[in-house]
């Protein structure tokens, strides 16, 4: 019998996230459909091949056996699993009233939690202890699997070195601003060539800013997989983006201006001015620095064999095999009516 898995997406960057595990669902001969949630969804970077579901109505009548989420939320009355697969390394965000980072807030919404790597597994593991109502299952990022089994190949290879500027779209912590007159004046000294990306939830004022300020060696890009991007960069240069973890990931060294969590395996500056040297040092890939890049994947995302999203789906297919006893969730009513609002959805 085949089997239904539904993708429950609310951002752009979900598409880099889950294909790499639809591609594993269709091999399998079973079938995926996506629903969307809200207005900030591209969907013109849905392909022919991928099937969409419209309403909630729809996604009720295709009764997936489990649903994957790429974010924090996803409405009770949805039928399936519910599966949480990340949708970025533990970053530098910290709750202000608390100083909980924002990878560990639960909000009661799945069963199932995908870790990245043990730098998470072991605090997800003491909050499944705590709440007991949710398992969590360390098996890799699904989005990076392209990167490991050569799917994903430098395509625009520059005679110059590449810079990839990405920034958080927190206005409290992003640098975009700061940064755009440095960035605009190195790149055209053509010592460098410049890409830059944002968050899909990034000002448009920002963005609209950097947009004006291409040229033949500065390109801003608006894409729903920026994994192309870092293939091609030698270096990145960020402020408190979970990117930057992405980036290191792929054995590459990243600059970070102003990181409210600066580290030994980053090259931290505080002053714009401290930007340049920086990166030509990052650009000479300093033997310690690698070490370090290198000791930190290790313990963030030890899977260079391309199988997080099969270990994702095992994970999955093994929780509804043998169901654990869960508490049940706490019902929250306030945040249900909510969701039956966005959705338009009110059916009992």
């Amino acid at each position: 019998m085949i089997k239904r898995y539904l993708f429950y997406i609310s951002e752009n960057y979900s598409f880099q996230i889950l294909r790499p595990l639809q591609n594993v669902i269709w091999a399998n001969g079973d079938t995926v459909a996506w629903f969307v949630e809200g207005n900030n969804v591209d969907k013109s970077y849905f392909k022919p091949e991928e099937r969409q579901l419209t309403s909630v109505h729809d996604v009720i009548e295709f009764n997936p056996r489990a649903v994957f989420v790429p974010g924090n939320l996803v409405p009770s009355f949805i039928p399936g699993l519910k599966v949480c697969v990340r949708h970025g390394f533990m970053g530098f965000k910290f709750r202000k009233k608390d100083g909980l980072n924002y990878s560990f807030i639960i909000r009661d919404c799945f069963d199932l939690y995908c870790s990245l790597g043990p730098s998470m597994t072991g605090t997800l593991k003491s909050l499944e202890q705590k709440h007991g109502n949710f398992k969590v299952v360390e098996t890799g990022f699904c989005k990076m699997d392209p990167f490991f089994t050569g799917a994903k190949k430098e395509i625009h290879k520059s005679k110059k070195p590449t810079i990839l500027f990405s920034s958080t779209f927190s206005p409290r912590m992003s640098q975009a601003e700061a940064l755009l007159p440095l960035i605009s004046e190195l790149s055209k000294n053509t010592k460098w060539r410049w890409l830059v990306t944002f968050h899909p939830k990034m000002a448009q004022d920002t963005v609209n800013k950097y947009k004006a300020a291409q040229h033949e060696n500065l390109t801003f890009v608006e894409t729903d997989d920026a994994s192309q991007l870092m293939v091609e960069a030698d270096v990145m240069l960020g402020d408190n983006s979970s990117m930057l973890i992405e980036f290191m990931m792929l054995g590459k060294p990243v600059v970070t201006m102003k990181s409210e969590n600066p580290k030994s395996y980053m090259l931290n500056v505080t002053r714009a001015e401290d930007v340049e040297g920086a990166i030509e040092k990052a650009l000479t890939y300093p033997v310690e620095l690698m070490d370090e890049i290198r000791e930190f994947n290790d313990f963030t995302h030890p899977y260079s064999d391309g199988g997080s999203s099969q270990r994702i789906l095992d994970a999955t297919e093994d929780m509804l095999a043998e169901p654990p006893k869960l508490k049940p969730r706490p019902f929250n009513l306030i945040r249900n009516i909510k969701m039956r609002r966005i959705l338009g959805y009110w059916r009992f």
